[in-house]
């Protein structure tokens, strides 16, 4: 197996120096490294230029990490590539988790990301969406037989939130395996003082109307799995209210966001579902432009 590792990074430089330290210590020394930096404002391009362990850095200038994972696989050369959020450190096991389920055939191979709390990132591990079983991707700790990455046009840019869920209808929908393999793990430190970030719903609700809508056309599923989300979290605001945690305003706010978010992503949705008419589902791939790249760095 020859392994390709895209680390994706903005801001995060000492998060990012962590996890390749971890990358470093963690996988074979012919393990092709790859940066995707941008646009970082905080000095990463010159700690990692400084790094041998680095063998090519791209930099990008769109905050988008779909963007980032299609520039780095643009110029990975492994038959098998792995993509880690740069402010992830993989866990001890991880290349060898990696390497077992890739040598059973697996097309995909996707493991838990934990935070700073101990809690584990996602969903249940296998959802059914319009009778397609849908198997979780972690975009942030998942490793694809370049074949797949190929069949599927790299990831889906219209999406700044969610493309890992967007690329896990679209790995179903061509018939490919994904395996969730515990041991393949990553942590974060960070948010350790912090707590968590307001949810932006807009973006939420408009990511997830457009991939349900881009994969499976307008049928009844796609209204009430939206529909049914917004019920759960209004709910939650409610008892956000009731508590002194949230105000009315800001409630009535997010449902107005919710709703014009949804509206648009439905209408995105069914463009893209007739400009790729394909099982591919995803006309905003690697194939439609190659200007990602700002600059590339390349020791090979």
């Amino acid at each position: 197996m020859e392994l390709s590792v895209v680390v994706s990074t903005l801001n995060d430089r000492e998060q990012l120096l962590s996890s390749l330290d971890a990358l470093h210590e963690q996988t074979p020394t012919e393990t092709e490294i790859i940066v995707v930096n941008g646009p970082s404002s905080d000095g990463t391009t010159g700690v990692v230029r400084d790094r041998p362990d680095v063998d090519v850095l791209v930099e990008i200038s769109e905050r988008n990490p779909n963007v980032s994972r299609n520039a780095g696989f643009e110029v990975a050369s492994g038959d098998v590539v792995a993509f880690l959020g740069g402010e992830y450190v993989v866990e001890r096991g991880w290349y060898e988790a990696l390497a077992d389920a890739i040598e059973t055939d697996v097309d995909v191979v996707t493991g838990p990301l934990t935070s700073a709390d101990g809690s584990v990132d996602g969903d249940e591990p296998v959802r059914t969406v319009a009778g397609r079983r849908v198997a979780r991707v972690e975009a942030d700790n998942a490793a694809f037989d370049r074949t797949v990455l190929e069949a599927l046009d790299g990831f889906d840019e219209y999406l700044v939130a969610d493309g890992a869920r967007d690329c896990a209808h679209r790995v179903a929908g061509l018939g490919f395996d994904v395996a969730w393999t515990p041991a393949m793990a990553a942590r974060s430190d960070v948010g350790a003082d912090g707590g968590r970030a307001d949810p932006d719903w807009g973006s939420t609700y408009r990511a997830l109307a457009y991939r349900l809508t881009k994969n499976y056309g307008p049928r009844p599923v796609v209204l009430v799995r939206t529909i049914g989300s917004a019920v759960r979290d209004g709910a939650a605001g409610v008892r956000g209210i009731l508590e002194g945690d949230e105000t009315p305003t800001g409630w009535f706010a997010d449902g107005t966001d919710v709703i014009k978010s949804s509206a648009c992503g439905f209408r995105d949705g069914l463009r893209a579902r007739f400009a790729d008419r394909s099982t591919q589902r995803n006309p905003n791939g690697i194939s439609t432009r190659h200007d990602r790249a700002v600059r590339i760095y390349d020791r090979r």
